[in-house]
């Protein structure tokens, strides 16, 4: 149990910072930018938490940054943050006209609540009887779209993974944290906080199917059709949909991103982007073997070529159960039982969050106050009180939950978290397998074709 006044107390420092979330909000709202992409957005919240007094490591080549709270006790650090990129959804009435980006997913309210909880947390006693440490962190490139884009900054080495957390995570940003907290803007009809076990992870796919250019009138036996090529490959996957396990929520969701290049010319270079999502790196590895056998096969059927390239996405979250029950409790009592409402159904959706729940306690909840479909033309925020003020209170009695009482339940959360990799160092060598680039198809001398899908 949570001392009432303190909670009151807690509550009402960062109620009073409304005005500063809202108008952060807006102001991020009018100017989206996707994944590592988001330089206005870093340069606003950048000078707003220097106002603060916060001094900040930034990330440098990418968006980003962080700031570390020392309660002057010593103690687990705990991570809380907030992600900065935007969407594109170019029939959103409210879409930048001329990229067709939108806070279609509610990240900018995000992070207009870490502003908050960073002003609140310069108040007069916020962090009285705790111990340890708080890091904020604003997180580039959650949405994990525009794959060419992200492949182009790795092949400068800019970066080496397509989310930003798994990015910052990459570069140490997170070597020294304990415990992970993000809350993600929610348009449930439920006005509250919401928390769910768990959600798919994802590897991204970039499928580049090459033939030989004809004229398509009068010489296409002179061609290799690489469209033909591509709807032969994608329904040779449709056709393995049947074999995919229900208990592990295998996706396949493609999209042609070029069809080739002119009516009257055979296609030559047809490319399509896909994830392969799942409830676990194995079923996923597994089910993307099976869809690369399908694709290649499909190019050597026709006489044609398939570059594939896969990359890491997202690793399935799981949320922590300690951190899942905490959440139950604290808004309970903070908020009224009817402010919290529990999911058990597993989610197919993906988020880097699920990286970071593969090597520390983690959890993600949701916090209501927008309307509209998610990733939709309509999406917005209808009820700031609740997206920004009662996000950014919930997430700072979660850290006073964690850290008060010289941080008792913080060590209980790190004790018994049951953690996928025990080091970072085993987590990225399990993901850097999934990376592949190679041609599938080689037309031997002799007749004969050899496939060469895997990255084994």
């Amino acid at each position: 149990m949570m001392n009432p006044d303190r909670v009151k107390a807690l509550k009402e420092m960062v109620a009073s910072q409304r005005e500063l979330m809202f108008a952060a909000e807006r102001h991020i709202w009018k100017h989206p930018e996707t994944g590592y992409r988001e330089w206005k957005t870093h340069e606003y919240l950048a000078a707003e938490y220097r106002k603060l007094g916060y001094e900040l490591v930034e990330a440098g080549n990418i968006p980003g940054f962080y700031t570390d709270i020392d309660t002057g006790k010593p103690g687990p650090k705990l991570l809380i943050m907030g992600e900065l990129d935007s969407l594109i959804v170019s029939t959103h009435p409210e879409c930048d006209p001329e990229t067709g980006y939108v806070h279609a997913c509610g990240h900018h309210a995000q992070s207009a609540a870490l502003l908050g909880i960073a002003a609140a947390l310069k108040q007069p006693g916020a962090l009285d009887g705790m111990s340890g440490s708080i890091r904020l962190m604003a997180v580039p490139a959650e949405e994990l779209i525009e794959i060419g884009y992200r492949a182009s900054l790795r092949e400068q080495g800019i970066i080496k993974y397509f989310g930003g957390k798994v990015e910052f995570m990459y570069r140490g940003f997170m070597d020294d944290c304990d415990i992970a907290l993000l809350v993600h803007t929610s348009n449930s009809e439920h006005k509250g906080i919401g928390v769910g076990v768990g959600n798919n992870g994802c590897l991204t796919k970039n499928i580049n199917y090459e033939g030989v250019s004809a004229h398509a009138g009068g010489a296409p036996h002179l061609g290799v059709n690489a469209l033909y090529a591509a709807n032969l490959g994608l329904n040779a996957v449709n056709a393995l949909r049947e074999t995919f396990q229900e208990k592990d929520y295998i996706r396949f969701h493609p999209v042609i991103t070029k069809g080739g290049g002119a009516v009257n010319a055979i296609p030559n270079d047809v490319r399509v982007e896909s994830y392969v999502r799942g409830a676990s790196i194995e079923a996923i590895v597994s089910a993307n073997n099976r869809i690369n056998r399908a694709l290649a096969s499909s190019a050597a059927a026709m006489g044609a070529n398939v570059h594939l390239q896969d990359f890491p996405g997202y690793c399935p979250l799981y949320n922590d159960k300690n951190l899942y029950q905490l959440t139950v409790d604290v808004v309970k009592e903070a908020f009224g039982e009817e402010w919290i409402q529990e999911d058990t159904k597993w989610g197919t959706g993906c988020t880097d969050m699920g990286d970071i729940s593969c090597v520390m306690p983690t959890i993600q909840p949701y916090c209501s106050g927008a309307c509209g479909v998610g990733h939709g033309s309509d999406y917005g925020i209808s009820d700031p009180e609740t997206a920004l003020v009662v996000s950014a209170q919930y997430q700072v009695l979660m850290a006073e939950a964690l850290l008060s009482n010289n941080a008792e339940m913080a060590q209980k959360v790190i004790k018994e978290a049951d953690l996928l990799y025990p080091d970072k160092k085993d987590y990225f060598a399990a993901v850097d397998k999934i990376f592949l680039d190679k041609k599938a198809v080689t037309q031997n001398e002799d007749g004969t074709i050899t496939l060469d899908f895997q990255n084994i």
